[in-house]
């Protein structure tokens, strides 16, 4: 998580953002992320590994998976005003005082940390409650999206996705370039590849396993493709990233 203030742009999953005034942006392991703005920034980092604190595990807390990390459709950042970012920086500082390697320490940084996420989660929600009210372009965003979660792994082509709206590839692909920021391609491969991540931080299935689950021909091209978008191989991911508690416990 970046907190940083002023306008600048930047770059996540090759689609590029600006930032004006009080901005969060929340990132997820090896998502590609680059600073495209002249002038550096004023900038704080939170960084939390998942055996610290697993979003997953704790989403009935905090309902921050897929809303703050994790969601292709969405914007990687959000726009807070000062009273919000008075009150997380706040919160920053106390958990900098209580940064100390015991158990009382680990239990209140990870208690910072979650107040931190579901004051960013509320905000996020009540931003996209907003955005339905307020666009009637909306449902029609919200029909290819749930195309796409229904059909991702059997279906990767635009035009599957281009007939179902009745329009041309090139017609439907401009209209969701406008819409999300991002070519229908994009987020079809993004939404593969969410998959496999997930799979593979909250699974203990073997990549082979996996390869097949999201109907890939065999795990050398599932590793290939998985590697051009992530930047490391399934197995390097898994390596860094780790398996999850979620994992464990449902074993």
């Amino acid at each position: 998580m970046f907190l940083f203030r002023g306008e600048h742009s930047f770059m996540v999953d090759e689609t590029i953002y600006n930032s004006h005034g009080y901005t969060l942006l929340f990132l997820s392991p090896f998502q590609p992320f680059r600073w495209m703005s002249d002038e550096s920034a004023d900038m704080q980092l939170v960084q939390f590994h998942g055996d610290f604190y697993c979003i997953e595990y704790h989403k009935k807390e905090v309902a921050c998976n897929g809303l703050l990390f994790n969601n292709i459709y969405l914007s990687p950042s959000i726009e807070v005003d000062q009273t919000v970012w008075d009150e997380l920086e706040l919160n920053l500082r106390k958990m900098s005082e209580n940064s100390l390697p015991d158990a009382y320490s680990e239990a209140v940084v990870k208690s910072y940390l979650q107040l931190i996420l579901a004051i960013s989660s509320k905000i996020k929600a009540k931003m996209l409650t907003n955005v339905e009210e307020d666009e009637s372009p909306y449902g029609e965003m919200t029909r290819f999206q749930k195309l796409i979660e229904n059909h991702f792994i059997k279906e990767r082509g635009v035009s599957f996705y281009a007939d179902s709206f009745s329009l041309t590839s090139n017609a439907f692909s401009k209209k969701i370039k406008k819409e999300f920021g991002k070519t229908p391609m994009q987020l079809i491969q993004e939404r593969v590849t969410l998959e496999a991540k997930k799979l593979l931080h909250l699974t203990y299935k073997s990549v082979k396993e996996i390869a097949a689950e999201l109907n890939f021909e065999d795990e050398f091209y599932f590793s290939r493709y998985f590697k051009k978008n992530v930047g490391v191989s399934p197995l390097r991911y898994r390596e860094k990233v780790g398996i999850s508690i979620v994992a464990k416990i449902s074993m």
